[in-house]
């Protein structure tokens, strides 16, 4: 195994680290090591992902309807705008 030192890193970034390792209650070492494994496509269980696959394919026939209706009026082109 490699050991790595990064110099520099801005206190934004140091601070934003520190809140996450104590949300996971882990050390700091093995939340970047997570992090960059995750940013990387490295972590277990395959390829990197977005998070929103668990999403697709959930909605109802009757909440496609709506979100349809609800976003029709964006496609509309107003001609005295753009004529």
């Amino acid at each position: 195994m490699k050991t790595l030192t990064i110099r520099g890193v801005p206190r934004t970034l140091a601070q934003a680290l520190d809140r996450e390792r104590r949300r996971r209650d882990a050390s700091l070492n093995s939340t970047v090591l997570d992090l960059l494994s995750r940013s990387l496509g490295l972590e277990a269980g395959g390829p990197r992902r977005n998070g929103l696959a668990e999403l697709a394919g959930t909605w109802t026939d009757d909440e496609q309807r709506q979100f349809d209706a609800a976003v029709a009026p964006l496609e509309a082109v107003d001609d005295e705008m753009w004529g």
